[in-house]
Parts: structure tokens; C-alpha cells; sequence
């Protein structure tokens, strides 16, 4: 089981003004945070923090798979990752993460807890169409859905044939 606390950056107790941590984002991850969209994964994420006088910037850099459902013939596809995204973090009477671009963290713990980050700019870098190679869907399951579906999945050129009559009546524009 994914133990969340690794996913936790203590921003007030920095030594320097700069650091570098990594993280190793798998199946487990995914687990603890119950989320419905990755099934699985296996993601390196490198966040680069930067404290500046009132604020810690962060950047994550993230690369890796992730295992999500084909929108065709829904058998798990892989799915590359990578994604830059860039992060202000504040200290403040409390832990406020509304805003897209700054979170603000409690000031008396200075904890900030960036696995539901890490997760977000995941799922925002996956495609809103996924759908394997061509190919490489599961002939049955494409099949039953042409049969079913009286659609033509062949593709659009050949499914947009046009009817002759229509055609001749194109010729009579002036």
C-alpha cells in the first residue's frame, strides 16, 4: 500500500532556497487515492522548488504510463505522460487550494501535500480521446459495435460516400 505522507513537502522546514525531490508514482498511488480515471501507472515526477521572499515556486515535471480504458473497445491502453507544470505555494492562516496557480498552506504546519496535485496535472495530460493504434483494438468487441451501432467504422471518407442523385444536383449550382 502507497503510504500518501511521501507525497508531502515540509516548505517551512527548508535549509536552503532551493531543492530538488523525486517521486515515483505507480498502481499504488492510484489505489490510495480511490480515483476512477487511471487504473495504473508507472510515472516519475521531479518537483524543483524555489523559496523566494513570501513564496515557494514549484515546478514538477512528470513523464511516465498511464493505464486507462480504450474509448472503443474499452480494453486498458497504455497511455505516455508528460507534462510541466508550475505551482505557487504561500503561507497562510490556512490551507486554501481553490486557486489554480496558488495554494495556500496553513502557516502553522507549512505541510504541503502535493499527491492530489501530482494526480490533477496527471489526469489533465491525458488526452480527452484515447483510443488505441489503429489495429490494435479488440477485433470482437469493434465488430459486435459496427454490428450494433449501424455505423460505419471504416473510416470517414468510405462512410461519407455520396448518394448519385445528390451529386448530379451538385452539378446544377451556378
Amino acid at each position: 500500500m502507497c503510504s500518501l505522507e511521501t507525497y508531502q513537502i515540509d516548505l517551512k522546514g527548508m535549509k536552503t532556497d532551493e531543492q530538488r525531490l523525486e517521486f515515483d508514482v505507480d498502481g499504488d498511488f492510484f489505489k490510495a487515492l480511490d480515483t476512477s480515471e487511471v487504473k495504473d501507472g508507472v510515472l516519475h515526477v521531479s518537483v524543483s522548488i524555489r523559496k523566494a521572499t513570501g513564496f515557494y515556486e514549484l515546478q514538477f515535471h512528470t513523464e511516465g504510463t498511464v493505464t486507462v480504458p480504450c474509448d472503443l473497445c474499452l480494453d486498458d491502453m497504455e497511455q505516455p505522460i508528460v507534462t510541466d507544470n508550475r505551482l505557487v505555494a504561500k503561507l497562510g492562516a490556512e490551507t486554501n487550494t481553490e486557486d489554480d496557480d496558488v495554494v495556500t498552506v496553513d502557516e502553522n504546519e507549512g505541510i504541503l501535500d502535493t499527491s492530489w496535485l501530482i494526480y490533477e496535472f496527471i489526469a489533465l495530460a491525458i488526452p480527452i480521446k484515447h483510443v488505441h493504434a489503429p489495429g490494435k483494438c479488440n477485433s470482437v468487441m469493434t465488430q459486435k459495435l459496427q454490428e450494433l451501432s449501424g455505423a460505419d467504422l471504416r473510416g470517414e471518407e468510405e462512410a461519407r460516400e455520396i448518394d448519385p442523385r445528390w451529386e448530379k444536383l451538385k452539378n446544377l449550382k451556378v
